[in-house]
């Protein structure tokens, strides 16, 4: 009821959301009980979701990782979940709208990391070595220099 049509149609969506703003009264708003701002915050989340899923429906597999492709989606699902929560006063971020953002990571964009060499630690045993030659190094080079020192020649 709130939503009207706005998430049907993509040229529509910032209509829809804007004109249900404009309707509404509100003092209807400050009078609501947050158990009630909560409820009606889970259903517009859900319809942002089921609307992002849709757009994300154009999107090919070779494409999942493209952000040129993807931002249009995922920055309507991210204005979406944040608009609503001001619009409402629930506040932004909240574990709901990460609850949505973490699941279209999870559903769409968890291979994309892949692209990317992962750094990891290297073993213990190499770690070990690079940390204990450099300081094993020091007291060969401190040496070398006290002895290049009593020489007594001149330095040129």
């Amino acid at each position: 009821a709130l939503l009207g049509t706005g998430l049907g149609h993509t040229g529509a969506e910032a209509e829809g959301f804007g004109q249900d703003a404009r309707t509404s009264p509100p003092v209807a708003v400050f009078n609501w009980t947050a158990q009630l701002v909560e409820e009606t915050y889970t259903n517009i989340t859900q319809k942002c979701w089921e609307f992002f899923v849709d757009l994300m429906r154009n999107v090919t597999a070779s494409e999942l990782c493209e952000w040129q492709v993807i931002s249009r989606p995922y920055s309507f699902l991210q204005a979406c979940l944040e608009g609503w929560a001001d619009h409402l006063r629930y506040g932004y971020p909240n574990a709901l709208a990460e609850q949505y953002i973490f699941q279209s990571h999870h559903r769409y964009f968890h291979n994309c990391t892949l692209e990317h060499q992962v750094y990891f630690d290297p073993p213990e045993d190499v770690l070990l070595a690079m940390i204990i030659a450099p300081i094993c190094l020091i007291p060969f080079l401190v040496t070398l220099v006290i002895w290049r020192s009593k020489d007594g020649k001149a330095q040129p």
